[in-house]
């Protein structure tokens, strides 16, 4: 059974899907089997792996209501180890089609299930809201990881997906424990970056991850290569955060992990 590992937070600009880029790759190069499912229509961890979304080919849109055609949406990256399941822009009228759809919440799950088996660690790109398709991400995983951005207002946009967590998990998923929180575009030089990593650590004491994502230039650059930063440029302060952070994810298992 993979861990299922939803990454999530409604406020956008956070690092989110940066990290789910590149903690994917960084996982894959430690070998572990790796699925990244990109469930943001702004297909951004797609292109972050040089799968563009105007691309003709099937997507987890294409096959989210026939779960059986999985295997047809899921692609070879140019790392070993980590395959794709790309996004695309039509997941956008996914919200509206899975509105009156019985078991709305479970549809990405139940997909996603048909390939549980085949990964060590299945990791979810979720949008920059608290819709319907996170709600199917929270529902399908049973981890959640939170990147937090070092700015002033990041503690009261995590409060809200907090809310949302707690509903998820009493009322439609109690295998989902919180993996962790890492702190993003981190700048040792900012006072302000170092008073939001006290006050989140004073916040989340048990679930703040050791590592720490700077602000990087080659972090930056690298998605519009469609590289992660380990293949743009390993040497990177980011490709070493990455790296970092998949070795301490791979140490931790929370209560509903397998």
């Amino acid at each position: 059974m993979a861990r299922r590992i939803v990454i999530a937070n409604q406020k956008g600009g956070v690092g989110k899907t940066t990290t789910a880029v590149n903690l994917a790759a960084s996982l894959a190069v430690m070998e572990q089997k790796v699925l990244l499912v990109d469930c943001d229509p702004q297909g951004n961890a797609s292109s972050g792996l040089g799968f563009y979304p105007q691309d003709q080919r099937e997507n987890v849109y294409s096959v989210l209501f026939e779960p059986k055609n999985i295997h047809k949406a899921i692609y070879e990256t140019g790392i070993p180890f980590l395959r794709i399941l790309p996004g695309t822009q039509n997941l956008v009228g996914a919200e509206l089609e899975l509105v009156d759809k019985l078991g709305r919440e479970y549809y990405l799950k139940d997909l996603l299930m048909e390939v549980d088996g085949e990964f060590d660690y299945i990791l979810i790109d979720c949008p920059p809201s608290l819709g319907l398709l996170t709600v199917n991400a929270l529902c399908a995983g049973n981890e959640l990881l939170v990147p937090l951005q070092c700015e002033y207002y990041a503690l009261e946009g995590i409060a809200q997906l907090l809310m949302t967590y707690e509903l998820v998990r009493k009322r439609l998923n109690q295998d989902l424990d919180i993996l962790g929180v890492v702190l993003t575009m981190y700048d040792a030089r900012n006072r302000l970056s170092w008073q939001v990593k006290n006050e989140v650590r004073r916040a989340f004491p048990q679930h703040l991850f050791e590592t720490i994502i700077p602000r990087n230039v080659r972090l930056s650059e690298a998605p519009s290569f469609g590289k992660p930063v380990i293949n743009y440029d390993i040497k990177s302060k980011g490709a070493e955060a990455y790296l970092a952070l998949a070795q301490e994810v791979a140490r931790s298992h929370t209560v509903g992990a397998a």
